[in-house]
Parts: structure tokens; sequence; C-alpha cells
């Protein structure tokens, strides 16, 4: 099972992590600037990461690849790390939606 990890970041705003039943963080959320606004982010997570739609599927100009999800109105509620093939982003991918939905919630404040 998955968590969902709540943290301050140095200029005070919010942020959260996904991460996976391994410990991996399979995804990483903008700042926000208040706590609610960051457990709604996380809500947006569990709902959006059930869509196959919402997820972007990208390759920088280093060869790497990566994704985002996004909202229904595209804006973008969370990205990846970069990885070494389309293959690994994919179980990134595959990832987010197994351990989003039912992920439990922490904070590290």
């Amino acid at each position: 099972m998955g968590t969902f990890l709540v943290s301050k970041r140095k200029n005070d705003d919010f942020q959260f992590v996904l991460k996976a039943g391994n410990g991996q963080v399979v995804l990483a959320s903008e700042g926000y600037s208040t706590k609610t606004a960051c457990e709604n982010g996380i809500e947006s997570v569990r709902k959006n990461s059930q869509m196959d739609e919402r997820f972007d599927k990208l390759e920088a100009n280093s060869g790497k690849f990566y994704f985002n999800l996004k909202a229904s109105n595209g804006q973008i509620i969370g990205g990846s790390e970069m990885y070494e093939s389309a293959a690994a982003r994919d179980n990134g991918i595959e990832s987010v939606k197994k351990n989003a939905s039912d992920a439990d919630l922490k904070e590290d404040l």
C-alpha cells in the first residue's frame, strides 16, 4: 500500500509525494500555499490517477523519460522522476495508479 507524505518546503509552501509500498517516490507535487490546498491536490491525484488520459508520457532532451499527471482542467498536479527507459516510466505510471486510490496520508511537518 502506498503513502502520501505531506511536508513543508523551506519557503513554507506545502507539498506532497506519493510513495509506493516499497518506499520509492513515484509522484511529487507542486508547492501549495495552504495545507488545505495540498490536501485537495492529494484528492485530485486519487481521482485523476485512475484515468489513463490524465497521464502525459514525455521524453526529455536528455533522452530520459518522465510523466506528468494532470487534472481535468489540464493543470499538472504531480510529476515523476526521470527514468532511463519508456518501459520504466510506464511502470511508474502503473505504480501511481495502483497506490494512489487507497494510500495512507502521513505528515512530516
